[in-house]
């Protein structure tokens, strides 16, 4: 994992540990899915994608573990749907709007500001963002985003 993942991981994993306990619970995981998907995920479903990265078998994700489900070869290639759906989820948590499918340096800023980071400029921001533009258009898609999580 980059610098820059390793960055916006925490934040992700804050998002998703709804009741601050510094774990990630299926229930947790499934209502983030759904809520940013926009999709049914069964709990079965949240539960798979959990027990594929709990190195600990506690049922719960750490900070590192949740780490792993973007890390390279964290899953088979026969999670290949799953690893999607969970990136596309983490990509709409920063995604300027429901409407547009991008990462702008406004919509990075105003979610790490709301995911409790550290106050960053939207010129920090955009900086970020360039890093991994790969159209230049100044923002981010999701494939430009699968590229970042995965580099």
């Amino acid at each position: 994992m980059n610098s820059h993942s390793i960055m916006v991981v925490p934040s992700v994993f804050a998002a998703f540990d709804t009741d601050g306990d510094g774990k990630v619970s299926a229930s947790e995981l499934r209502r983030c899915m759904e809520a940013t998907l926009g999709e049914d995920v069964s709990e079965a479903e949240a539960a798979a994608v959990l027990a594929a990265v709990d190195a600990d078998r506690d049922g719960l994700l750490n900070q590192e573990e949740f780490s792993r489900l973007t890390a390279p070869g964290a899953q088979e290639e026969d999670d290949a749907d799953v690893k999607r759906r969970c990136l596309r989820e983490a990509f709409g948590m920063y995604a300027s709007s429901s409407t547009e499918d991008t990462i702008t340096p406004a919509s990075l800023r105003r979610t790490l500001s709301r995911l409790g980071s550290h106050e960053l400029g939207v010129e920090e921001c955009r900086a970020m963002i360039c890093r991994f533009d790969l159209d230049g258009d100044g923002k981010l898609s999701f494939d430009e985003f699968r590229v970042m999580m995965m580099a």
